[in-house]
């Protein structure tokens, strides 16, 4: 291990696991994330759902090398019909939740409130955006009773076919005097030898996903796992929710009790911003975007139209002179 390199909250940590041929990062999430939930005042069990995708979705897209967009959705059947986070590389992520109000009551009465059994029976999509001139990449993979980190593990090993494996973790933390605040972490490995014969990688396939496409199922694996990756996913296997999660716990320890016998090394961390991409200005062209008819619809009694913003909240009014322009537009 190098020399000690604490992270601060809202940052990513890239590190390499020398000895096992492992790569990986560390997502440590304390305001950015508590500001993208307490905003909504969503129930815990949601809160906590979306936290999950909003530390697994920083995992995956702030490996993008180039300024793109990377965007994880959830779309299922469970009290939370859907969960989008929208990651600007390099450092700016937003999200928010849809669900059934009523649905997700009757979980909590129940007791089921993981994040498995909130979201139910769909897919996960996970998408990458380098803007109009460039090429969509799109992987999907089913949820059937998995969890998100289950989820990725799958869409790694079928999709690029590296072995991976993710612990995500959230929590509520209470500071005396100041109350309680959210908190998410994450953590991901991958086996990337050097050796083509430990190792087979392929290209994501290019495009969106055609409606109606068959997602990918689990299958098992009957190829012998090499010795490193086996004790890599042991090491993995022993990491607490509070390991990710404690800022008393700084990424450089958790990493150090994981592989210091086999030698870890960190790299440059990289902040991580909440920040919505919605203005005034992308409001208006959304609104130009929709037919006549469907903008008439809009109009209030008072003839103005009023747009919130899904993710922040923020209330975009347009009054009854800039409304009549918009719907003769």
């Amino acid at each position: 291990m190098s020399e000690p390199h604490l992270m601060e909250d809202d940052h990513i940590l890239p590190f390499q696991a020398e000895g096992l041929d492992v790569r990986g990062r560390v997502v440590r999430l304390g305001p950015a994330i508590d500001t993208i939930l307490r905003r909504h005042d969503y129930p815990a069990p949601v809160s906590r759902a979306l936290g999950e995708a909003t530390a697994l979705a920083l995992l995956l897209g702030t490996t993008l090398k180039f300024d793109g967009r990377f965007i994880l959705q959830t779309r299922t059947d469970g009290p939370v019909r859907m969960l989008v986070v929208d990651f600007q590389a390099p450092d700016r992520v937003r999200a928010c939740a849809t669900f059934d109000k009523e649905a997700v009551a009757a979980a909590i009465d129940a007791g089921k409130t993981s994040t498995i059994e909130l979201l139910g029976s769909g897919h996960l999509a996970m998408t990458i955006d380098q803007g109009p001139d460039m090429a969509r990449y799109q992987g999907i993979v089913a949820l059937e009773g998995e969890s998100l980190e289950a989820a990725a593990d799958q869409y790694f090993r079928q999709s690029e076919q590296i072995p991976t494996r993710v612990r995500l973790a959230v929590a509520e933390n209470y500071v005396a005097g100041e109350g309680t605040s959210w908190r998410a972490g994450g953590m991901m490995i991958q086996f990337l030898p050097s050796s083509p014969e430990r190792m087979r990688m392929a290209d994501l396939p290019p495009g969106d996903a055609p409606e109606g496409a068959e997602v990918m199922q689990h299958r098992e694996d009957d190829a012998q796992e090499d010795d490193s990756w086996v004790e890599a996913k042991l090491l993995m296997g022993t990491v607490e929710d509070h390991e990710l999660t404690d800022p008393n716990v700084s990424a450089e320890e958790l990493l150090y009790r994981l592989f210091h016998e086999r030698g870890a090394r960190v790299f440059e961390s990289s902040a991580i911003i909440e920040k919505c991409r919605c203005s005034r200005e992308a409001v208006t062209t959304m609104l130009r975007n929709f037919s006549q008819t469907d903008r008439r619809d809009m109009v209030a009694d008072d003839g103005s139209i009023t747009v919130t913003c899904e993710f922040c909240n923020a209330r975009y009014e347009f009054d009854k002179a800039e409304t009549e322009e918009l719907v003769n537009a």
